[in-house]
């Protein structure tokens, strides 16, 4: 027998895997697959406590949207009454005009002037670390004490300086003004939150080669060229980010109004979160509840429709 037909008798037939390649790769494929357990001790313990904390308390909350409860005593069903009676509330729908106008005035200041800081701060200034801490240290200030110094001093120092410089429409309290006291708490929290989002910018500023702006240079740019042309574009991710989380976030307001202006005068500066707590220890639980419901469809809506036009522009976060 020749050495070619020796090899044909012991070769597999064309076409099939020897028992050891397929068991090998059956096992490769498992081992790839297979999850690690350890993955299991993180995700689980999370999401049970997600799940307890703030699923099954959302899920009790729209259960009794639905009724006429009290937040104690004895409750029934009264299906979609809640609902229909706030697109009938004129109290609600204010609170819902005066919060969408405020988080978008303030979301558009606080970016101007976190990115203004941030130009700032990025240059070749002296003593650049020590004035960054300055502009930072309102970020780890509570908003209630922030608001509570800030209604001192909107409500006694400024109208004593105003009546002695002559600055008549200052010389009272812009806190008791209907039509200027949501610029205070405009002003109060761009102060506030204008460090987190001067932060954001910063690392924007720092990831941008500084080769860009040398050719720039030589090309002579000038410095409102460049920022147009270069710095805009290269950290327009970072902008997008702090526009969606200041806007969320502002969305859902409370403390500061609180302690300026506690909703009023009246209730020209109450947000839709100021109202819906109050029912929670008002006896208007279910109804509020309903509130709550409507303004986190909301809230989703816009949310999804940012991420809409940030997929349709490109932009990567």
């Amino acid at each position: 027998m020749t050495t070619t037909s020796r090899v044909a008798q012991t070769a597999p037939p064309a076409g099939r895997n020897t028992p050891t390649s397929a068991s090998a790769k059956a096992q490769t494929f498992r081992s790839r697959n297979r999850i690690d357990p350890t993955y299991y001790w993180m995700i689980v313990p999370v999401l049970a406590l997600f799940a307890f904390f703030i699923t099954l308390p959302a899920l009790v909350g729209v259960f009794f949207s639905l009724t006429n409860y009290a937040g104690y005593g004895d409750w029934k069903f009264i299906g979609l009454s809640n609902y229909v009676n706030i697109f009938k509330d004129p109290a609600v729908l204010q609170s819902y005009i005066f919060t969408l106008v405020f988080a978008l005035t303030t979301t558009v200041v606080v970016n101007i002037v976190a990115l203004a800081i941030a130009l700032g701060l990025n240059a070749k200034i002296t003593w650049r670390t020590g004035i960054r801490t300055v502009f930072f240290i309102p970020m780890v200030l509570s908003a209630l004490i922030v608001s509570f110094v800030f209604n001192y001093l909107f409500s006694n120092t400024l109208p004593v300086l105003a009546e002695r410089f002559g600055v008549t429409p200052l010389a009272t309290s812009i806190l008791a003004n209907e039509n200027l006291a949501w610029l205070a708490i405009v002003l109060v929290t761009v102060w506030q939150a204008a460090p987190g989002a001067t932060i954001i910018y910063l690392a924007g500023l720092q990831s941008v080669p500084s080769e860009v702006y040398e050719a720039a240079d030589l090309d002579g740019a000038g410095s409102f060229r460049q920022f147009l042309s270069l710095t805009l574009p290269l950290i327009l991710g970072y902008l997008v980010i702090n526009v969606i989380l200041g806007f969320k976030g502002f969305l859902g307001t409370y403390e500061i109004i609180v302690g300026l202006t506690g909703g009023g005068p009246g209730m020209a500066t109450q947000s839709v979160a100021m109202r819906i707590f109050s029912g929670f220890t008002g006896g208007d639980y279910s109804y509020q509840m309903a509130n709550a419901v409507i303004y986190f469809l909301i809230t989703l809506l816009i949310s999804v429709i940012q991420l809409r036009l940030i997929q349709r522009r490109g932009v990567s976060l």
